[in-house]
């Protein structure tokens, strides 16, 4: 084990703390803007530093297959590769690999390349070793990841796969300094994610996420399955929900233990225009802004709502120019940070409730 978590406050079953690993701390809860091919599309490393992102998450499926894990290796590993000096968290890529109907057998998973289509193999001893060459401070094993919605009896068979190839993740994970975490599966069905988080701790990580959810499932099924299996894992490792950004789902997920998230909503929603704002999502296409003056956000202390007015950043956004991804994306990320930022300073003050109520009236849907 190469992680320890300190936990300085609670507030219920939400908590504030410091992760430390190999490379040094970040703060929980952390939010981790996503780098799919070792960058956030159309900000820099430079940024990510600027904005005070601390972990930033690639993906391994994507950069096995471009530039190559060989490439990477041996121009640093991820964090020399993209000059990135924090934190780095490596997912599997088992989600993208299900995304494109791969044959799977208990042994792994064999897919085709969506780049050139030449067929690749994939089992849960080459997805840590990939991993390793990468580099990361912490990398997820590989598990099965099923659609929504599904049988009870493809439930059953991802639990029982990912909890066999945890354990074979685990032996053959050999990187010194990093960190490994186990994926809890089981769809919606909480007695399926309180046997499958009971199945991962069995087998021992540093850390411990939940995969699976936000998939399209409701709100109300996502908290129970997310609640069901928060219970069976240990107090004392880091606990990660995947592919959770929304406002509403961050802060209603740290009252239930999470401490780390990770997703593509804040860059995504910028790219296409939309801003997060404390106000609620804010569509810059519209025409209402076309004479507006005012920032993105007045409550916002981003360099982006410091200088641009809406007006100026919809004129980009309408024009096509690359910019407009690039300041949106930096004020999206911003928000997200801050946001992250305001909910562990709840929990330090023991007023994380007053948070949940005014983020569901303003963010709920």
């Amino acid at each position: 084990m190469s992680l320890r978590l300190d936990v300085e406050a609670t507030d219920g079953a939400a908590r504030a703390g410091v992760v430390t690993t190999a490379r040094g701390t970040f703060r929980t809860p952390c939010f981790m803007p996503v780098g799919t091919r070792g960058a956030v599309r159309a900000v820099s490393s430079a940024d990510l530093e600027d904005l005070g992102a601390e972990v930033v998450l690639a993906n391994t499926y994507h950069l096995m297959l471009r530039p190559g894990t060989g490439v990477v290796d041996e121009l640093g590993g991820v964090h020399g590769f993209a000059s990135w000096p924090g934190h780095v968290l490596t997912d599997s890529g088992g989600y993208q690999v299900f995304s494109l109907a791969p044959k799977v057998d208990d042994d792994g998973v064999t897919f085709r390349s969506t780049y050139d289509g030449s067929i690749h193999r994939l089992t849960p001893e080459e997805a840590v070793a990939v991993q390793g060459l990468l580099g990361a401070d912490i990398a997820m094993v590989l598990d099965v990841c099923p659609p929504l919605p599904s049988s009870p009896d493809v439930l059953r068979l991802a639990v029982d796969r990912t909890a066999s190839w945890a354990r074979r993740c685990r032996l053959a994970h050999r990187r010194e300094g990093q960190s490994l975490f186990g994926i809890v599966q089981g769809g919606v069905d909480e007695a399926l994610r309180a046997e499958s988080a009971a199945r991962t701790v069995e087998v021992g990580f540093d850390g411990y996420a939940v995969g699976g959810l936000s998939v399209g499932e409701s709100r109300p099924e996502m908290l129970a399955a997310l609640a069901a299996a928060v219970a069976g894992l240990p107090a004392d490792a880091p606990r990660y929900l995947m592919g959770v950004g929304d406002p509403v789902g961050l802060v209603e997920a740290v009252a239930l233990g999470i401490d780390m998230f990770d997703c593509v909503l804040p860059t995504r929603l910028a790219r296409h225009g939309t801003v997060l704002t404390s106000a609620g999502r804010l569509h810059l296409r519209n025409a209402a802004f076309a004479r507006d003056p005012g920032p993105l956000d007045a409550t916002c202390p981003c360099a982006v709502c410091a200088r641009w007015s809406r007006a100026y950043l919809r004129h980009l956004l309408r024009m096509a120019d690359p910019g407009a991804a690039r300041l949106l994306t930096l004020h999206n990320l911003a928000w997200t940070l801050a946001f992250v930022g305001r909910a562990r300073a709840a929990v330090v003050a023991g007023s994380l409730d007053p948070l949940r109520r005014e983020t569901a009236s303003v963010h709920g849907s």
